[in-house]
């Protein structure tokens, strides 16, 4: 399993009054590093993929040790720990460079894509699906069978019958 890593910079602006990056500014860096993941690496040039909207369905976040502004920048690393046919779920450790890096904060989003022009979530696409799934946890496996109300499984194929 790949993990798409992002070097987020530290701004004076982001301590709060105790010296340390305020809690909520973490959030921000999760986001820079998503947009990162989502949008630059996006598969293919010129690829609509992840550019026709998506929006954050929930955040879950673990602060592990305060963060005091430096010149260095932190690491996140960011993989897909769920995927299924209308959402996946990005996990993220900011961190210290290096493999043994001290850990400041764990967390996931759930993200679901959305066509914004119709107003309403939409299905990943197979484009997406593949990218995704060069970061995909090992041990993880995609949701390819949820089935649909239409009777059509999320990677296309017919449901059996039961």
């Amino acid at each position: 399993m790949a993990r798409h890593i992002y070097r987020c910079p530290l701004r004076w602006s982001d301590m709060d009054a105790f010296g340390h990056v305020n809690n909520v500014v973490f959030i921000r860096y999760l986001e820079e590093a998503r947009i990162d993941f989502m949008f630059r690496l996006a598969p293919g040039d010129g690829s609509p993929s992840f550019q026709g909207g998506s929006v954050v369905a929930r955040h879950e976040i673990d602060y592990k040790r305060p963060l005091v502004h430096r010149h260095e920048p932190v690491i996140i690393e960011s993989w897909v720990t769920k995927m299924g046919a209308a959402s996946l779920t990005i996990s993220y450790e900011i961190k210290e460079p290096g493999e043994e890096g001290l850990v400041y904060v764990t967390a996931s989003t759930v993200v679901v894509p959305y066509d914004l022009a119709a107003g309403r979530p939409r299905r990943i696409t197979a484009e997406e699906r593949a990218f995704l799934g060069e970061y995909l946890d090992d041990g993880v496996r995609s949701d390819d069978a949820v089935r649909s109300d239409d009777g059509v499984r999320a990677d296309g194929q017919e449901r059996a019958a039961a």
